[in-house]
């Protein structure tokens, strides 16, 4: 049996996961990072992405997770994101809303810098969201 450490992934609004795991792989700015017992010291920026989750089982189990902050301390792992959510709590007609809706400001141009850096990223949570709660549209 593989050794095992406390996850914790928090959110603003509950606390989304508490377990024992053999691992996890999280989004970061430059790929993806593993975590697994005795990890050393980490602490680093979570990106938008698909948290996978090995629990104790040696199952992997995959989340929808927003931006945030890893860190990794003794045997106890902590993401603070500001969004988290299993495949089956994903609203398949609000992420393709949202994702339209981000697609729609992108190509209507003359935006502010922000207003493309926020479109850009409501459209990575979007495509993201519809990767993890259910196949894309055939032409997406």
């Amino acid at each position: 049996m593989a050794k095992l450490f406390s996850l914790e992934v928090h959110t603003p609004h509950r606390l989304f996961l508490s377990a024992e795991v053999e691992a996890i792989s999280v989004s970061l700015e430059d790929g993806e990072m593993g975590v697994y017992a005795d990890h050393s010291f980490t602490a680093a920026p979570v990106k938008t992405g698909i948290l996978r989750i090995r629990d104790k089982t040696g199952t992997w189990k995959s989340a929808y997770t927003g931006e945030g902050i890893l860190e990794v301390s003794g045997h106890k792992t902590i993401l603070m994101v500001d969004a988290a959510e299993w495949p089956e709590e994903i609203d398949r007609d609000r992420a393709l809303a949202a994702r339209d809706r981000a697609r729609e400001r992108l190509e209507a141009g003359v935006l502010m810098k922000f207003e493309i850096d926020t479109a850009r990223a409501e459209l990575k949570r979007a495509e993201t969201r519809l990767k993890l709660g259910a196949a894309p549209e055939a032409s997406p």
